[in-house]
């Protein structure tokens, strides 16, 4: 966990000693700290939300967070490098890191959000340190070695947590242990079938709760589910 500094709601110098980074341009983190609720309660002032950041911030994250492992796990399939990755850019790592830096106490929240406890909840600040990685990525020209000289310390600890806790699984394993966290229903379906007997051709679609969340092609059935769980864990832990 970071050193706490003086942390309360807007206060920058705060949060840039709890980060190390100062700002040039003290509009994007301020930006990045805003929350809907507190820009729909201030339109008066014209103040816009941390929504257009994060949705920057959640390209930046996975650039990074890519380059990062890439470099990391020179030897790993892409297989493994999409689970780690899953789990590192998922709700309850992205809340994490944003609580180790307290992030929740600076945030500008609505009073409706500040009554029911929003600086402790875990979609707020998993949106807000996307924002303030794209406010990062911007005050400092667009360098994602800034980015990356922030968030790297971050990953490296969580990597080693995530790897003492779950080994690496391969992909379809994986994916049934997050399904069943969840309590949802997993299933493989081979969608079609072509090419002669020596040289088959399989795709394959799995279903989340009835619902297609992932496809791949393989020259045998399991090689093409192996694909399609590959590609379902880039999906379905983004949107859990």
């Amino acid at each position: 966990m970071i050193k706490k500094q003086n942390a309360q709601p807007g206060n920058i110098d705060a949060l840039e000693e709890t980060i190390g980074y100062t700002f040039s341009n003290r509009e994007y983190v301020l930006e990045a700290l805003r929350h809907s609720s507190y820009a729909n309660e201030n339109k008066h002032h014209g103040v816009c939300s941390n929504e257009r950041l994060e949705f920057l911030g959640d390209s930046v994250l996975s650039l990074v967070t890519s380059s990062y492992l890439f470099d990391l796990f020179s030897k790993r399939p892409e297989g493994d490098l999409t689970k780690i990755r899953a789990d590192l850019v998922c709700t309850r790592s992205l809340s994490g890191f944003a609580r180790s830096i307290h992030l929740g106490d600076y945030l500008l929240l609505g009073h409706g959000q500040e009554l029911v406890g929003g600086r402790d909840q875990n979609k707020i600040l998993e949106d807000a340190f996307e924002a303030l990685l794209a406010a990062i990525y911007l005050d400092s020209g667009k360098d994602l070695n800034t980015v990356a000289a922030f968030l790297n310390p971050i990953l490296e600890s969580e990597v080693k947590l995530l790897l003492s806790e779950h080994p690496i699984m391969d992909p379809k394993s994986r994916l049934q242990e997050i399904v069943q966290e969840a309590k949802g229903l997993l299933s493989y379906e081979i969608i079609s079938e072509s090419g002669p007997d020596h040289d088959k051709h399989y795709v394959c679609a799995v279903r989340i709760d009835n619902n297609i969340m992932g496809r791949g092609e393989g020259s045998s059935k399991k090689k093409a589910e192996i694909k399609a769980a590959e590609d379902a864990l880039k999906n379905y832990i983004v949107t859990t």
